[in-house]
């Protein structure tokens, strides 16, 4: 169902993107450390959930039009590679202007550090009310999907699923590690540059070779 050189190719650039501090692994950071490891755990399972259900709902549009017109198919391909390349450069552009001093070893990264009641539904609204999540999905996956092959809902959420999989354990990773990776993070404003910058580079490379390779 899915071609092998492009299955690797989307597995290479799930883990890329999921060992990549983004917003979310910062929330989950900022939980960890605010409440402990369990309210962590529960937001990192919140996003998971508030992530699948993009990864549904963007199958159960997208899926249908990719099945009914190739024109429809190449018109999803070439706007989320421009969009993947938009996302790179404008990383980079951020870790330019990312000269803000250091934060204070005991201050956690985000604002929002209060104990929740229920950080695993805060967890699903903080990513279900993303409409970041919803562009990067809708751009993303259709990139991987093998159309030739038919059977693009369960392409889709197969994808859709390994990657938001792979997310929560960068997110469970960052738990373990909260107490010296939330201080590296928050000490350093020379490890964001460099990091956003080569998640920029990735996202750019990345959209740049699905642009150009043929469409199936």
């Amino acid at each position: 169902m899915l071609d092998s050189p492009r299955f690797f190719l989307f597995l290479t650039a799930a883990v890329l993107l999921a060992i990549a501090p983004g917003p979310g692994m910062l929330y989950v950071l900022a939980r960890s450390l605010a409440g402990g490891k369990r309210e962590g755990v529960l937001s990192a399972f919140g996003t998971f959930l508030g992530g699948m259900v993009h990864v549904l709902a963007a199958a159960l549009g997208i899926s249908i039009i990719l099945a009914k017109s190739a024109m429809a198919f190449a018109a999803v391909k070439y706007v989320g590679a421009a969009y993947l390349c938009f996302l790179g450069v404008r990383m980079i552009l951020d870790a330019r202007t990312d000269n803000a001093d250091p934060l204070p070893p005991d201050e956690p990264p985000l604002a929002a550090t209060k104990p929740s009641r229920n950080p695993l539904w805060q967890g699903v609204a903080t990513e279900v009310l993303n409409p970041k999540t919803a562009l990067f999905f809708l751009s993303f996956i259709p990139q991987f999907v093998n159309r030739a092959s038919g059977h693009l809902f369960v392409q889709f959420v197969l994808l859709g699923t390994i990657s938001v999989c792979l997310n929560t354990s960068g997110d469970l990773i960052v738990i373990m590690l909260a107490g010296p990776l939330g201080n590296r993070i928050r000490s350093s404003a020379t490890f964001r540059r460099r990091q956003r910058t080569a998640t920029g580079a990735i996202m750019i490379g990345l959209g740049t070779y699905l642009a150009a390779s043929d469409s199936k």
